[in-house]
């Protein structure tokens, strides 16, 4: 058997990487095969442009501003961003974003992050504590509730505590599947929702799919994780695959390209 190619390598015990950067080249490689994604703020943007550097290089990115086709020079700093339009496929409006692409069925995945999560993928980025008196009034939908209801299927990244995996999310800022995979399917064909909804959640701690009862379901622990922290930093028992594995660590160039450059300020992998 011929050895790996420098790139193919995983990052050597010597060369440590921190769990936001195990989180990002996770939630990257889940989007291998895909071919349009409307990319998030936050943490969804960098592990798109890292996936479209390592395993999707033909994958198309979305940015709500009027962008489609984005291929940004560097890591862009919002969907505001100048350099979300170098290279992209078209420059339109909002308006026309929406309505022509995403709700014409284009988009195969819709990549967000949140505040909140529940079991069924159901996600807040509203209120944290009672909607008229909140103890923190977060940022709100933006394009995140069309995205969830009309991309053919979510990925969601986001750092996992008892403070943001819970079993009741404070406000449904964007659905799931709802109450579970049944009723979901159902209010689906009757709104006549383009989407399946969640099908990836991506932590610091590991990936989760879904499974047919539409609750998240651990399929992969990272390394250096531990059940014992996946169920101390969740507000439910989680359901846990029956052959759990281990995620393969960050390659070598994985690590580059985050650390040289997408991220050389550390903003997002520290």
């Amino acid at each position: 058997m011929s050895e790996p190619r420098p790139a193919e390598r995983s990052a050597p015990e010597t060369q440590a990487f921190t769990k936001s950067e195990m989180m990002i080249v996770a939630a990257a490689r889940e989007l291998a095969g895909q071919r349009v994604c409307f990319v998030g703020v936050g943490l969804p943007n960098i592990a798109v442009n890292l996936a479209r550097l390592t395993v999707a290089p033909s994958l198309e990115l979305v940015y709500e501003s009027g962008a489609f086709g984005a291929k940004p020079a560097r890591l862009p700093l919002s969907i505001g961003d100048p350099t979300i339009v170098t290279g992209a496929t078209a420059a339109v409006s909002m308006f026309e974003l929406f309505s022509f692409y995403l709700q014409g069925g284009l988009v195969d995945v819709g990549f967000l992050g949140a505040a909140q999560i529940d079991r069924f993928g159901n996600i807040n980025s509203t209120v944290i504590g009672d909607y008229d008196h909140p103890r923190t009034r977060l940022p709100g939908s933006g394009g995140a509730c069309e995205i969830a209801i009309n991309a053919r299927q979510v990925f969601v990244i986001m750092r996992q505590s008892k403070r943001s995996f819970v079993d009741r999310i404070d406000f449904r800022t964007s659905p799931g599947n709802l109450g579970g995979a049944e009723t979901a399917a159902r209010i689906r064909r009757e709104e006549g929702w383009l989407g399946r909804g969640p099908s990836v959640v991506v932590t610091d701690l590991g990936i989760y799919h879904f499974d047919d009862s539409g609750e998240m379901r651990l399929d992969s622990i990272h390394p250096g994780a531990t059940l014992d922290q996946v169920r101390e930093t969740i507000g439910w028992e989680p359901r846990v695959a029956v052959s759990l594995a281990v995620t393969p660590a960050p390659t070598v160039e994985e690590l580059r390209l985050i650390r040289e450059q997408l991220d050389p300020d550390g903003a997002y992998r520290k």
